[in-house]
């Protein structure tokens, strides 16, 4: 196999990357995430807002004895711990490669995305239940000092409103850069930091509404059933959102394919280059946000002399990397598309072969 990863030119920094990062025509659209810098503006007002609410929740729980309240605060201390991994991830990820890592750190932010749903279910959707359980089942304790409940939930909601408000805008500029809609992009995004604080802001406003819903029933019929019943609630809920997002990092860790569109724009490039008669196999796989691997065995055409396919194959990466400024490694292999073998691979792989019959 063939690699050209620019001996003739230093591979981009980083910062290099992001700066050259800008929208081509519509066919070289990639799916492009937020930025580094974005998205860590994103997660810090994300952690700030729930550091605040959750010791407002704590205390308002205290002094009113109302489960639904000790709830959220288990979510608010869950959220901001999920924001303190998220930060990490972002720090982490944006490491260089080296020896050890020849492919970058960029799978950092997949991994501590997801150990921060493990962190939701944890230390929120598992206390959350109990606190429910356990007020369903045990004896309805008095309710005291309604208002100070009323009056955090309406500050934690207006906190969480401008977290979720601040994340919803970076989605939507996202989206609008990558031509497509808002929940396409979040089902498609590389970037596990934006659409980890949009899911938890989204659950927490709902669970606040849940737990306006718990003590208002509570103070109107002096049963603390409805307490429990929304305390219980909101375990559930944050376990749907953990589940949520732990599937959706657990397919970037194992290596996901690169976006579709992304995949079909680089396999039409390359059957456009006139040495190149077809293409056999095309890998790609997500290294990092903004970050993707392609793998690529062509079949060159059989007048081309061996130096002719080499010049052939750092022309065709140099074009690539330019229009596509994803691509972070690039392998070339130059291959037969008859060969019984590799044809039989691509079968197994996707029910059919890339390259035409011959």
């Amino acid at each position: 196999m063939v690699e050209h990863s620019g001996p003739d030119r230093p591979a981009p920094s980083n910062d290099d990357k992001d700066a050259d990062r800008r929208p081509d025509t519509q066919t070289d659209q990639d799916v492009q995430g937020g930025s580094g810098g974005e998205s860590t503006l994103t997660v810090l007002i994300a952690g700030g807002a729930n550091a605040a609410i959750g010791v407002l929740k704590l205390v308002a729980g205290l002094l009113t004895g109302s489960s639904a309240m000790l709830a959220e605060a288990a979510h608010s201390v869950a959220d901001t711990t999920t924001e303190g991994l998220l930060l990490a991830a972002l720090r982490r990820s944006a490491r260089r490669p080296d020896r050890r890592h020849p492919f970058g750190y960029g799978k950092e932010r997949f991994f501590w995305a997801l150990i921060a749903a493990v962190s939701i279910f944890v230390s929120g959707g598992v206390f959350a239940i109990y606190e429910g359980i356990s007020t369903i089942l045990g004896e309805s304790a008095e309710q005291t000092l309604v208002w100070v409940a009323y009056g955090v939930l309406g500050i934690s909601f207006l906190l969480e409103g401008t977290s979720w408000l601040q994340s919803v805008r970076q989605i939507r500029g996202e989206a609008a850069t990558d031509e497509t809609t808002f929940f396409r992009w979040l089902r498609a995004t590389d970037d596990p930091t934006v659409k980890t604080v949009f899911f938890e802001d989204s659950a927490a406003l709902i669970g606040l509404v849940l737990a306006f819903g718990g003590v208002g029933l509570h103070q109107l019929t002096g049963s603390g059933i409805w307490d429990g019943i929304a305390s219980l609630l909101i375990g559930v809920l944050l376990a749907g959102v953990a589940y949520i997002l732990g599937r959706t990092n657990k397919g970037l860790l194992i290596g996901r394919q690169a976006d579709l569109r992304l995949v079909t724009a680089l396999r039409r490039a390359m059957e456009d280059r006139r040495e190149v008669e077809a293409v056999v196999d095309l890998l790609t796989m997500q290294l990092g946000t903004d970050s993707v691997l392609l793998c690529a065995r062509l079949d060159f055409d059989d007048a081309l002399g061996a130096a002719d396919v080499e010049r052939a194959c750092v022309e065709i990466d140099a074009e690539l990397r330019e229009r596509y400024t994803d691509l972070a490694e690039i392998f070339l292999e130059p291959v037969p598309r008859t060969d019984p073998v590799m044809r039989g691979r691509v079968l197994d792989r996707y029910g059919r072969t890339l390259a035409p019959d011959t």
